[in-house]
């Protein structure tokens, strides 16, 4: 079958053929329909987020949005799932073997991200273990449901588990990229009042306000300070979603927070984390809180969400290439030729 391999140890990426993988006991092949093509895809080709080669592996296959078909079933998989099922799958898995997984005391601090730690879906066909299917609607298409494990759920969670956003609180929104552009949506969704996008690129602003953004500001305006101060009636916002993962973002959302206002860290900077004078930090009881990913039930609330229309996210999809074209999806990512939310890869296309 025909894979986008990324070497572990040149870090080139290119297309292969490779043999069509065989389920273990607790997993099921699926016949890939859609796989969205991610920041962190392109992070991980240019070298910002580093993987390192693994005994015996030297390449894997990218891809973390995966939707298809399951085609082949594991001895062990329970009956709940049937060859021709719709599924996606979500981004990652529990590692089986800490602590939390095996004594079921909390969350797992070794998640394996698909396209990371094992392989992905920019592929003809994948392996998922079973208990990472998730079924989707007849009347979701498969592009649409391939975003929804990353894209989409990643900034549900850090809304609605990290932010605990309540109705009519101010937010403000870093980086109007894929999650951004999601992150709008979904604040809107849930009764946030204003919801203020804020990157330096005028198209992306421009998509915001489209989204349902009430307004849309360029960080580097000298007014800026000002501008929130004015859209949230001197008070500040109330929640600061951080979605650039840049260390000048932190400061400046950390500068216009409301008293006892959640900062949120959803993009990941890989710098020291500081917060200024402590003293006005502690007296307005103000807060920073890091997030990470998703819990599988916010992937389930999503999907219920989109099936009956409470969202969505048909126009998310900016464009589908055939597999093959893998390579130019990626350049053109990197590029922002378009102003893309999501390119999604259709295998046999």
């Amino acid at each position: 079958m025909l894979a986008g391999r990324l070497n572990l140890t040149t870090r080139k990426f290119g297309m292969e053929t490779v043999a069509i993988p065989e389920p273990g006991p607790d997993e099921v092949r699926i016949k890939v329909h859609a796989a969205g093509i991610c920041l962190s895809d392109i992070h991980l080709i240019d070298g910002t987020l580093r993987l390192e080669p693994r005994e015996g592996v030297t390449s894997v296959t990218l891809g973390h949005e995966v939707a298809g078909v399951i085609e082949k079933l594991g001895s062990a998989v329970p009956p709940l799932w049937q060859p021709g099922m719709r599924v996606l799958l979500q981004a990652g898995q529990s590692c089986g073997r800490c602590p939390a997984c095996v004594g079921r005391t909390g969350r797992c601090l070794k998640i394996l991200t698909r396209g990371v730690d094992y392989d992905g879906g920019w592929a003809e066909y994948a392996l998922a273990r079973f208990d990472t299917l998730v079924a989707v609607p007849d009347g979701l298409p498969f592009e649409q449901a391939a975003i929804l494990p990353d894209a989409v759920s990643t900034p549900y969670a850090a809304i609605v588990e990290t932010a605990h956003l309540r109705p009519a609180e101010a937010v403000g929104i870093w980086g109007v990229g894929g999650l951004g552009a999601h992150a709008v949506q979904l604040c809107r969704a849930f009764g946030a009042a204003p919801i203020v996008a804020i990157d330096p690129l005028a198209e992306a602003r421009d998509r915001a306000l489209k989204l349902g953004a009430d307004a849309a500001l360029d960080p580097r305006q000298p007014d800026f300070r000002e501008r929130i101060k004015a859209l949230t009636g001197r008070r500040g916002l109330d929640v600061a979603l951080d979605l650039a993962g840049v260390p000048q973002v932190r400061e400046q959302a950390q500068s216009v927070l409301a008293p006892m206002g959640r900062m949120v860290l959803v993009g990941l900077a890989g710098a020291p984390l500081t917060l200024g004078q402590d003293v006005p930090f502690c007296y307005a009881m103000q807060q920073v809180r890091g997030h990470y990913g998703y819990f599988p039930h916010h992937l389930h609330q999503v999907v219920t969400l989109s099936q009956f229309r409470r969202l969505d996210f048909s126009s998310s999809v900016s464009d589908i290439l055939p597999l093959k074209d893998a390579p130019l999806g990626v350049e053109r990512l990197i590029k922002k030729e378009g102003n893309p939310i999501r390119l999604v890869l259709r295998p046999g296309a």
